[in-house]
């Protein structure tokens, strides 16, 4: 993981395509995904767009997703 800046380095976040969760609700409680040219997949706040971004590789992102499914983080929500 690391963390996308608006430097030379890397892109311009405002330039990213952000997509959420249709099921996300409408008082912005939302994590916002979208996909880096170099393949990474980036994630935000949607309450803070202008806040910091965290980039995964799609093996990272493709690991939470299976842990996920298969309820390995059920425990944090109760």
């Amino acid at each position: 993981m690391s963390q996308l800046t608006s430097d030379a380095s890397g892109p311009d976040p405002d330039a990213i395509t952000w997509r959420k969760s249709r099921s996300s609700n409408p008082s912005g409680n939302c994590v916002e995904l979208a996909r880096l040219p170099g393949g990474e997949i980036a994630v935000r706040n949607s309450r803070e767009p202008d806040g910091p971004v965290l980039v995964y590789t799609c093996a990272e992102i493709a690991a939470f997703v299976g842990g996920a499914r298969d309820g390995e983080f059920d425990d944090l929500l109760g």
